[in-house]
């Protein structure tokens, strides 16, 4: 990327709210790797890097394995690549449709815990207010 805006390591983390440690693990399994080097050997890393740590950061939450994050960032590279032939590009399409899928139906999930925990919390409240025990 000629004339893109490089970042440290430690700009990186601030702006996505990860760890140097989690950064530098998804670099060493090839998830988001530096997009080049200082004259010191610093990680640099562009504003399309930090996008794609922000994707993976939302994918954690969700309960996606490493290899499934892998698969759905190839395949956006892919989607990205002009050259990716038609009948590729409608697999890579079906793929994303699937982990919408996949995605909605875990935000359910989480929406049907989240209700139980706030139930759970408003049980604990009313209970303490008038003096008894949780049941």
């Amino acid at each position: 990327m000629v004339g893109a805006r490089h970042m440290r390591i430690g700009e990186v983390a601030e702006r996505t709210g990860l760890s140097l440690r989690t950064i530098r693990y998804y670099g060493e399994v090839g998830l988001v790797e530096p997009s080049a080097r200082s004259r010191g050997g610093f990680r640099l890393y562009t504003e399309d890097d930090v996008d794609r740590l922000q994707l993976i950061k939302r994918m954690k939450p969700l309960d996606f394995s490493l290899e499934q994050t892998r698969e759905l960032l190839e395949a956006l590279d892919r989607l990205d690549d002009p050259t990716t032939p038609t009948v590729e590009r409608e697999a890579l399409t079906k793929m994303l449709d699937a982990f919408e899928e996949s995605i909605a139906s875990r935000c359910q999930t989480l929406r049907k815990q989240l209700a139980m925990a706030e139930e759970f919390g408003e049980r604990l409240r009313s209970k303490r207010s008038h003096g008894s025990a949780v049941s």
